[in-house]
């Protein structure tokens, strides 16, 4: 299976205009030559220094608001398939942030770095946000390429072709546009009327809480999306090719409801492809996950199990009984007693945030332990890395590399509105995504906690950034439609109660496994090799 694509780049930059042949003096010969070597060095030095030393691939970490225009918008957008609608806002000038990195699909250096082509040939505005062509200058192979966020102009992944004739046309091609070398977490929403991987209401495994069509939400809009990265095209979750490759194993996910939520996209995805769907099935005959508990989905035809493992805080929350009531505690240097139910996986998936936004673990008062130490007041975000440090070190000491493939998923982002899940927050009226990115919210600090784990980890893990694709879908959560209301009354109720935090199913998740599928494929190994 050949998943390798190139990513065409094309758009208009105002021509050059280049003698014909003619017979010239050797003066004139030297003057050209002359010329042709100052044509090298300006091409060189306007395309690599404005974003040589501070520009890095920093995807969705890209939240430093500083920004200067800049005139050759490169972009790595490429044109959706006929079946897709692209509903972005029309194309506008690349952005260069401080912060470095790529925004909107275009590439992005620092405040300070300013470029305009103003004086020189390239006066004409690029189109579409992508570099296009200029015909018929007399250098041939000249040779950039985009590494780290800069242009290295000894490498041969992009080449710009000034060819021979008189309409001039630069032509840009990227050799390293297959999804295995770009970020596939970095893109933008498109339409696409072949979503969803499987009808609403036709999959039973879904808990009541996720199955708004079972639960009479009225438009059906939000399951018609596509994640688009920038860079690349991603592959379809092939779900036999799925099964194929996991056949004789185990996938595990680990975690908190949002994990649950993945758990049971992954297993209806993967139904669908299966004729006689009596043969996919839960272990127990259980057919509600709300429960802290073990929950496998056993795949008859190949001897497989899909499971999940309640286990919000990855790390062991205790509870004591006094004679004043009982409270608790949160181990943050012990692995939940669960670990035994999942340390033998082929496939790990892990997360955790969302429970560290809860009263408990937000006032930390008298909450966090490490060994025999209380802490009287911890900070949510200091706790949380302590909790990650304890689960890298497990996956280090306890994870045979050579067998286990280990992933992380990132922080699902909520929305709601004029409250918490707590306290009136709301979002029953969003029908569409979020178009414009300066609507986005920062990238989450615990994410970042998570990244500063994840460096000192010895072990290989695949981060799933999922966090800046949730943000945009403000659209796909249950809302009110999290269970089917018997009165008028308990409908009115339901306003100030909303779900805005899981996602309806199908819906977002099936995209956060389209990328887990992806990203199993990049890493290649086992099983998962192409």
């Amino acid at each position: 299976m050949n998943l390798k694509k190139l990513v065409p780049i094309s758009d208009q930059f105002p021509y050059f205009s280049f003698p014909k042949k003619k017979v010239v003096s050797g003066f004139g010969l030297g003057l050209l030559s002359f010329f042709i070597v100052l044509s090298v060095g300006f091409f060189y030095v306007s395309f690599k220094n404005p974003i040589l030393n501070n520009s890095v691939f920093q995807g969705l970490k890209n939240t430093n608001n500083k920004t200067s225009l800049i005139s050759w918008p490169l972009s790595f957008t490429k044109t959706p398939s006929v079946n897709s609608t692209d509903v972005q806002n029309p194309p506008q000038k690349s952005i260069i942030s401080s912060n470095g990195g790529v925004k909107n699909g275009s590439f992005v250096g620092t405040s300070e770095e300013k470029s305009d082509f103003e004086g020189t040939n390239f006066t004409n505005s690029v189109k579409n946000g992508s570099f296009g062509s200029l015909e018929d200058a007399h250098l041939s192979n000249f040779t950039i390429d985009l590494k780290n966020g800069s242009f290295d102009a000894n490498s041969k992944n992009l080449d710009l072709d000034l060819k021979n004739g008189t309409d001039g046309v630069l032509i840009l091609r990227n050799h390293s546009s297959s999804y295995a070398e770009c970020d596939i977490f970095d893109g933008r929403w498109v339409r696409d009327d072949t979503k969803p991987y499987y009808r609403g209401g036709s999959c039973p495994h879904i808990d009541r809480d996720f199955d708004c069509h079972l639960n009479k939400r009225p438009d059906d809009a939000y399951v018609k999306w596509k994640w688009q990265p920038f860079g690349c095209e991603i592959p379809s979750l092939n779900a036999t090719d799925f099964l194929e490759r996991l056949r004789g194993k185990k996938l595990v996910f680990v975690g908190d409801s949002l994990n649950r939520n993945m758990w049971e996209s992954l297993v209806c995805i993967l139904r669908e492809s299966i004729t006689n769907k009596n043969r996919v099935f839960e272990i127990s005959g259980r057919h509600e996950f709300k429960k802290k508990g073990f929950y496998a989905f056993r795949f008859e035809d190949y001897n497989c199990t899909i499971d999940f493992v309640s286990s919000p805080f990855l790390v062991r929350e205790t509870s004591f009984n006094v004679k004043s009531g009982s409270f608790e505690r949160l181990r943050l240097d012990l692995m939940d007693k669960t670990t035994s139910m999942y340390h033998d996986a082929d496939v790990l998936i892990f997360n955790t945030g969302h429970w560290w936004t809860h009263e408990k673990t937000s006032l930390g008062e008298d909450y966090y332990q490490e060994g025999e130490h209380v802490y009287p007041r911890l900070k949510v975000l200091d706790a949380y890395g302590r909790a990650l440090s304890t689960w890298a070190r497990w996956v280090d000491k306890n994870i045979d590399i050579n067998k286990t493939q280990v992933i992380f998923r990132g922080y699902s982002v909520t929305h709601f509105k004029g409250g918490q899940w707590n306290s009136g927050g709301k979002c029953h009226k969003e029908t569409e995504p979020i178009f414009n990115s300066s609507h986005l919210t920062k990238y989450p600090k615990k994410m970042r906690a998570f990244e500063n784990v994840l460096r000192e980890m010895k072990n290989p893990i695949i981060y799933l950034n999922i966090s800046r694709l949730t943000d945009y879908r403000k659209d796909g959560h249950p809302s009110i439609y999290r269970m089917e209301y018997k009165s008028v009354e308990e409908q009115i109720a339901a306003v100030q109660s909303q779900d805005c935090s899981h996602w309806c199913l199908p819906g977002v998740p099936d995209t956060w496994n389209e990328l887990l599928y992806a990203s199993l494929l990049k890493m290649g190994r086992g099983s998962w090799k192409i």
